[in-house]
């Protein structure tokens, strides 16, 4: 009974982890071509900004502070290793409008890369129906 419990739980957070890789990637481009207000009004005001000619970026933190554990080894002795996950965001500016948006950092596993970035982007972005 417990193993089907524990199944479910992960089955359910699984498929959050999807939506969110999805939401992340529709944000690449739905993004694109709004206005400075507009991504302020959606994201807040950026943790950092960079100016380099008539090209602005804005950076943000997301993620959830989730952390991966993997264990590996035999009878007699094991190895855990601990990683955590985020994502570093950079809104590209050019003329005053979203010409990218770049995603780096572990921001998912390797069904649902980028689901650490949709914290930071999901009230920029017109969910799928």
């Amino acid at each position: 009974m417990r193993k089907l419990v524990v199944i479910a739980v992960s089955a359910i957070l699984g498929g959050c982890a999807f939506q969110r890789a999805e939401i992340a990637q529709d944000a690449r481009a739905q993004m694109v071509g709004m206005s400075k207000e507009r991504v302020l009004a959606c994201m807040g005001p950026p943790a950092n900004k960079a100016v380099e000619g008539s090209t602005e970026v804005w950076g943000y933190d997301s993620g959830n502070g989730m952390q991966v554990a993997s264990v590996s080894g035999d009878r007699y002795s094991a190895t855990a290793v601990s990683s955590k996950r985020f994502c570093k965001i950079n809104i590209v500016f050019a003329a005053g409008q979203v010409s990218s948006v770049n995603y780096s950092g572990p921001t998912g596993g390797i069904l649902t890369a980028g689901e650490q970035c949709a914290y930071a982007v999901d009230a920029c972005v017109v969910k799928r129906q």
